[in-house]
């Protein structure tokens, strides 16, 4: 998927803004970050989600690596006036960065994009403070369909939940928390199908 290409329109489609809302809520109501925390959003694109959460964090940064929705990101917090938002333009499994600890990191339809799970948990336990929360918002296992117009797409269908937990454990993350929040319809070769979309949040385990 180009990112670049949809960055302008991202923001239009209201289900977005709607399911940013909803794990937003269910993220805020588990770790009550009550504006004490410091959050660090993984494929951020537009900010939507960070949006959403930027009145219960002390800072949050927002990382992408699409120069295009980072653009549009920045338009957004200057018409904003948001003080408490880092954005930042990195491919972050690509590119070395020295990042404070953050006490939270949380991604929203992001990881499902990535070719090698276990690398990108690695680097998230390598930011992440101790006792630290990891939030994860991601399409539960599909039948591939939900790219089927994307004829490059070889990453992710999807997670089910056991391997996914079994993944995390040995990445040295507990899970707390999972919830089947919201389900996502889309149109595919003339049908509506339903994709369920889940929150599992982890704590990265003490040494």
């Amino acid at each position: 998927m180009n990112f670049d290409i949809q960055a302008q329109v991202w923001d239009k489609d209201p289900k977005k803004i709607e399911r940013a809302k909803v794990v937003a809520s269910e993220i805020i109501n588990f770790i009550q970050p009550n504006q004490k925390l410091s959050a660090f959003e993984f494929g951020c694109g537009t900010g939507l989600l960070s949006f959403e959460l930027k009145d219960s964090f002390d800072r949050i940064t927002l990382a992408d690596n699409s120069e295009e929705m980072i653009k549009v990101l920045k338009e957004k917090i200057q018409v904003a006036g948001i003080k408490n938002f880092d954005p930042l333009l990195i491919d972050l499994l690509e590119e070395d960065i020295n990042l404070p600890m953050q006490d939270v990191v949380y991604t929203l339809m992001a990881l499902h994009h990535m070719p090698d799970i276990k690398k990108t948990l690695k680097t998230f336990n390598s930011i992440i403070k101790q006792n630290g929360y990891l939030c994860i918002a991601d399409l539960v296992k599909e039948d591939g369909s939900y790219h089927t117009h994307e004829s490059d797409f070889n990453e992710q269908n999807g997670f089910d939940r056991k391997e996914l937990t079994a993944i995390l454990l040995n990445s040295d993350f507990n899970v707390m928390f999972y919830n089947v929040c919201y389900v996502i319809e889309k149109v595919v070769s003339n049908e509506v199908k339903k994709y369920p979309l889940f929150l599992m949040i982890c704590k990265k385990a003490s040494n």
